[in-house]
């Protein structure tokens, strides 16, 4: 049972057990305005970095996980400010110290696609639509020409950006933008299931995990190499879970998983 936290209107939290859910909800299409963005940057300085929370799911209520940012704060009197906004929660959903998800139906356009491609893992919905339109409306959206090149290689993050063209789960998965397609029918099951597998993995072994993971993007093979070497020996191994997880397996019994 999924027990609902106090933020602001156009975010809402819920918590069940270690997962919390971060659902964006302005109808219809969940189109992010300045007031959304900071709310979304609150719940992911508060909510989110509660020692509680083992995995952060991030949502959109109704129609569509989310349609884009709200053209009107484009222009260049209030640009700015949504640009900021904007990039504290994209920074705060890639410096979380747990897993997030991007459970994503309907459309995830723009913004809306960028929230997705800043998240861990992005589960689809099978009838997802993705995309970054920036350019038919001349623009062109930072996020994305930040962080597509590494999801899914320089080509094909030109090809999304130059043309501004929207793509299903399915070219979205092939492509390496989306992690995982869904049935319809079962989405919202499979997610809350896939979820609680992973907030009921050890917090700590996920964090280090995920930070080698991250930390070895752009770097040349040798040195990513070192780095995880590093984290395995200095940050992973002094864990008691590590330690738990190895004598669980030997011993063919569940993990007691006792790190917070």
């Amino acid at each position: 049972m999924s027990t609902p936290v106090e933020t602001g209107s156009r975010v809402r939290c819920e918590r069940d057990g270690g997962i919390l859910r971060l659902v964006l909800d302005r109808p219809p299409l969940n189109v992010a305005d300045v007031a959304m963005l900071e709310a979304l940057d609150a719940a992911l300085r508060s909510e989110a970095a509660s020692p509680d929370t083992r995995v952060v799911v991030l949502a959109g209520a109704g129609r569509a996980f989310c349609a884009g940012a709200d053209v009107a704060d484009h222009v260049p009197a209030r640009a700015p400010q949504m640009i900021r906004v904007f990039g504290r929660v994209i920074r705060g959903l890639l410096d979380l110290e747990v897993p997030s998800v991007a459970a994503v139906h309907g459309a995830a356009l723009g913004g809306g696609c960028e929230l997705a491609m800043a998240c861990d893992l992005v589960w689809a919905r099978e009838d997802a639509r993705l995309g970054q339109p920036e350019v038919r409306v001349g623009a062109f959206p930072p996020a994305a020409a930040a962080l597509l090149p590494r999801l899914v290689g320089p080509q094909a993050a030109l090809d999304l950006v130059l043309t501004g063209r929207t793509i299903g789960a399915e070219e979205a998965l092939r492509m390496g933008l989306v992690s995982r397609v869904l049935p319809v029918d079962s989405f919202e099951a499979e997610v809350r299931s896939m979820a609680a597998e992973l907030a009921g993995l050890s917090r700590p072994v996920l964090g280090v995990a995920r930070r080698a993971v991250r930390e070895a993007i752009g770097r040349p093979p040798g040195t990513a190499l070192d780095r995880a070497e590093s984290l395995y020996l200095e940050d992973l191994l002094p864990l008691r879970d590590a330690a738990e997880g190895v004598a669980a397996f030997m011993e063919k019994r569940e993990p007691a998983w006792r790190d917070a």
